[in-house]
């Protein structure tokens, strides 16, 4: 089989990561899987929601929010205000985000404070709750850095990074990494949630009429762990390259 873009069966799209891309917020990057781009931004605000207060719980709390833009598809998409409820899919997908997140972070070393995750897709084409995962990641740790140069924390609550990648059946064979084309195509759809550890999150899998077998679903898990290691170290790289001390407006926003 011949990808549309030429890679192999194994191979991810270029994938990079342009820090500091929202300056008002905490922590953010511009996460860009080939064409798919998400801008994700992390905020982090004193304060925790009232159920844990009611209940008790201790440490502080992380939510997320997913948006697709109305340029972000071929034909306009509507902005959930203008139907007056967010829809299932983005619905699904803000908890997933919000749930992989939580796996990675020590809420309890967080302090009472509530860590604000926005991923607005500026481009889909294909991996969009995928790349908002990994680019979530980065900009949380961006953030909780700035928070310990603020003296807010003495040390970081993030425990790993996490990590995400697509995987599915095209044409009869496993690929990773599926753009809109394979992904509107395919007869399974699989995404895997890891740590950079390559410890499983979360996997979310099903054929799209029909049916796959236990080799097809390793296979897939192969290819998917050997993204994730590639992925983490672009994570890592990305997260060398930014100073968390640079920007000191930033940071006396958090003090």
């Amino acid at each position: 089989m011949s990808r549309i873009d030429r890679r192999q069966v194994d191979e991810t799209r270029p994938i990079t990561f342009q820090t500091d891309i929202a300056k008002h917020a905490h922590g953010s990057v511009l996460v860009s899987f080939g064409d798919t781009q998400v801008i994700c931004a992390a905020m982090i605000e004193d304060g925790v929601p009232g159920w844990m207060k009611y209940q008790g719980v201790e440490g502080g709390w992380l939510t997320a929010e997913y948006s697709m833009l109305p340029y972000s598809t071929l034909g306009r998409k509507s902005r959930d205000i203008s139907r007056g409820k967010l829809d299932g899919r983005s619905s699904e997908i803000q908890r997933l985000i919000g749930r992989s997140l939580r796996a990675v972070i020590d809420l309890k070393a967080l302090g009472s404070r509530t860590l604000w995750i926005d991923c607005d897709v500026l481009r889909a084409d294909g991996g969009t709750r995928t790349a908002s995962i990994t680019g979530a990641s980065v900009a949380v740790e961006m953030a909780v850095q700035r928070l310990m140069v603020a003296g807010k924390l003495k040390k970081s609550p993030m425990k790993q990074l996490a990590t995400a990648i697509s995987a599915g059946v095209f044409e009869d064979e496993c690929v990773l990494d599926l753009n809109y084309h394979e992904d509107a195509g395919a007869t399974v759809d699989f995404n895997f949630v890891m740590t950079e550890n390559l410890d499983l999150i979360e996997m979310q899998g099903s054929g799209e009429e029909s049916t796959f077998t236990e080799e097809q679903m390793l296979e897939m898990l192969r290819y998917s762990k050997k993204g994730a290691a590639e992925i983490a170290v672009l994570q890592r790289e990305a997260i060398a390259g930014f100073d968390a001390a640079a920007d000191l407006a930033a940071i006396e926003r958090l003090r």
